[in-house]
């Protein structure tokens, strides 16, 4: 018996199987691009997901060695926020647009506007109007292109199409869903309030499930074309936070999960609905059934060490490959060999404007307190401590807002680096620890495909015989005073600098 887990990520999808023990049996990963057509502009072309899919899942079936009818349950993740717009005929209109696409600065105000302002709108659905979030995009659509809104007959998230054309369903989840900002997130369903006040339609939306809740069987069509069966089910599964959370085993209170991918994100369990009333952190259902969690979120974390990487580094990149070395490795040795605080450099990670906790697409990149002592590794070191600074702002946010923190787990890319870990440790002035489980999103719904299946009485039970704690970090104490010290600064530093953010952005 197996249980695959299928996430589609931004730079690629992933796919892994598990057995009923929650063993990974093999995983392939298919890389596919990423369109800009004008700055700040982010787009992919849902039949590149799809051919993604296919191929990593037949990849997966072979190197497990699985029969067909060995898999029983499929479960998806993905990336939040996307939209796909389908014509009646299930045909795709245009690209769809990603999470990282800053182009609704106006449709975010109509929103807010057309429900009487800020305040209404998290009392609706939780949360402030981001130009990440899936709302804004349809009524981009619908102001920008409208021989392409009056085609319109389906939306759904990245994973979501995917589930359509596995099984023909219409159907997403509430993790996913609470990102589309049309969610009632208290009650788990769509706001009929917010639709009818944005005049669309609720018919554009497919059903809401629980996360483990069965969704629908592969097709004979999509059956055979991977080699499954039409026996085999597909669960809610989950957004890639959420799914990444399970797969970190965040599923009860007090556990939060630091993920440093392209972007960041801090995730932390809520047992009940808590909403941060200024809007910096987002409030979402979670793909643990009946229950909540709040996020906060930084669109260039990994990102901002990737593009210092390939725009500061081409010799040295080359050099790695010549040794067979990571050159991640390279630059975080130089960083080790600078004192906490990059003596007195500060980098703000805003390469892609700014979700948490300013919610600002117009906010930049930039070093500050360059002189010519400064080297090499003094960038890179300043460029991870301001990703974990503006990682902290959200873990402030969650401590001012009563929620327990007892334990803080790490993943993604800047979990796998020591260096690094005992920065967030330093930072966050408390331990971080990494557990066994370092397959993230797809991990996590392939478990709740296994819940689903009834393998596991629920996702708590499948966390707990799967997942345990692998390293532990602790905060050094004199590094912890420099941070302590240095995160007013930094803080203030976004402060001062925001109106020339929006004059060089062009407002």
């Amino acid at each position: 018996m197996a249980f695959l887990g299928i996430d589609i990520g931004t730079s690629g999808t992933k796919t892994l199987a598990i057995n009923h023990k929650g063993k990974i049996l093999a995983s392939d990963t298919r890389e596919y691009p990423c369109h800009s057509p004008k700055p700040l502009w982010s787009e992919q072309d849902p039949d590149d997901w799809w051919n993604a899919v296919v191929k990593s899942v037949k990849t997966v079936i072979k190197k497990a060695q699985l029969k067909p009818t060995a898999v029983k349950a499929i479960g998806l993740s993905g990336q939040m926020h996307g939209s796909v717009f389908l014509d009646k005929n299930d045909k795709v209109i245009r690209k769809a647009i990603l999470w990282n696409d800053q182009r609704t600065v106006a449709e975010c105000s109509e929103i807010e506007n057309a429900v009487g302002g800020r305040e209404n709108l998290i009392r609706l659905v939780a949360n402030p109007a981001l130009t990440g979030f899936t709302a804004p995009k349809i009524l981009w659509l619908r102001n920008k292109e409208p021989k392409h809104f009056d085609k319109l007959r389906k939306v759904l998230l990245p994973k979501d199409e995917i589930r359509r054309r596995l099984t023909g369903e219409y159907a997403t989840e509430v993790s996913d869903a609470s990102g589309m900002l049309l969610l009632d997130v208290v009650n788990r369903n769509w706001s009929r309030e917010l639709l009818t006040a944005l005049k669309l339609d609720e018919s554009l939306f497919g059903k809401v499930y629980e996360s483990e809740d069965i969704t629908g069987t592969l097709t004979p069509e999509s059956a055979k074309l991977l080699g499954l069966t039409t026996d085999c089910i597909v669960v809610g599964g989950a957004g890639d936070c959420a799914a990444g959370a399970i797969g970190n085993g965040i599923v009860d209170s007090g556990i939060l999960s630091t993920s440093i991918g392209t972007s960041g994100v801090m995730f932390v369990h809520s047992d009940e609905v808590k909403i941060d009333p200024l809007g910096r952190v987002h409030t979402f259902c979670h793909a643990v059934r009946d229950r909540w969690h709040l996020m906060g979120v930084n669109l260039s974390s990994g990102g901002s060490l990737q593009w210092f990487r390939n725009a500061l580094c081409v010799e040295l990149l080359a050099e790695a490959k010549k040794k067979g070395k990571d050159v991640y490795d390279l630059l975080t040795a130089e960083a080790a060999n600078v004192p906490p605080g990059s003596e007195g450099l500060y980098f703000l990670p805003y390469l892609s404007g700014e979700r948490t906790p300013h919610a600002d697409p117009f906010a930049r990149g930039c070093f500050i307190g360059l002189t010519l002592s400064h080297r090499r590794g003094h960038l890179v070191r300043s460029v991870l401590e301001g990703v974990t600074y503006s990682m902290r702002d959200s873990l402030e946010i969650f401590r001012g807002l009563d929620i327990p923190i007892k334990q803080i787990r790490a993943s993604g890319g800047g979990s796998k680096s020591p260096f690094w870990r005992q920065i967030q440790a330093d930072v966050f002035g408390q331990q971080v620890v990494t557990v066994n489980s370092e397959e993230g999103p797809a991990f996590g719904v392939a478990l709740l495909a296994a819940v689903g299946a009834g393998e596991y009485k629920n996702i708590q039970e499948a966390c707990k015989a799967t997942i345990k704690i692998a390293k532990e970090t602790k905060p050094n104490v004199k590094s912890q005073r420099v941070y302590n010290a240095s995160m007013p600064i930094y803080q203030r530093l976004y402060c001062s600098l925001r109106g020339d953010f929006r004059a060089i952005g062009g407002e």
